[in-house]
């Protein structure tokens, strides 16, 4: 496991869950600054995983895809459209739902930060650099047309989740 490029990723995520926790102590008043907060860095955080580290595992994999990264890119498109409704315990419920099953496939052993970690251990220098250097991504307000809940449930069943059970559990 290339422990440095683990560390990095697995202690956003910490602090990812974090802000989002601190965001919705009160879920009837969710701090949206704290939760803009969340949107942002959830958002940047995937951007990292997409633009820099898993296309450099899969150069270094010879362009062979890796048996996980499709799976992760779709949990990434369901968490994405998530961040685009208005947050409420609903929404919230199911995001970190989501996020628990997705960190599982990315932090365990043998998931895809260990898998990556190892095909770009000569190059973790670099990664670390142009990962922290990553530019935050931009949000725009909670879009609020009826149609935007009916597009992220779809993206959820996309990437195998049920969001009317996980809201029901």
């Amino acid at each position: 496991m290339n422990q440095e490029v683990y560390q990095f990723f697995t202690n956003d995520h910490h602090r990812i869950e974090q802000i989002l926790e601190k965001a919705i102590i009160h879920l009837d008043a969710i701090d949206m600054e704290l939760y803009n907060d969340f949107r942002i860095h959830l958002l940047t955080h995937i951007k990292m995983e997409e633009k820099i580290f898993f296309p450099a595992a899969l150069q270094a994999n010879n362009g062979v895809p890796l048996p996980l990264a499709a799976k992760l890119r779709l949990d990434h498109g369901a968490l994405t459209s998530l961040v685009v409704v208005p947050p409420n315990a609903e929404i919230i419920k199911v995001i970190q739902y989501i996020l628990e099953k997705h960190d599982l496939l990315e932090e365990a052993p043998g998931g895809m930060y260990d898998v990556c970690g190892q095909l770009t251990k000569d190059q973790t220098t670099i990664l670390l650099e142009k990962l922290k250097s990553t530019t935050l991504v931009p949000v725009h307000p909670c879009n609020t047309h009826t149609s935007v809940l009916g597009a992220a449930k779809r993206s959820v069943a996309r990437a195998g989740f049920d969001y009317d059970e996980i809201v029901r559990s």
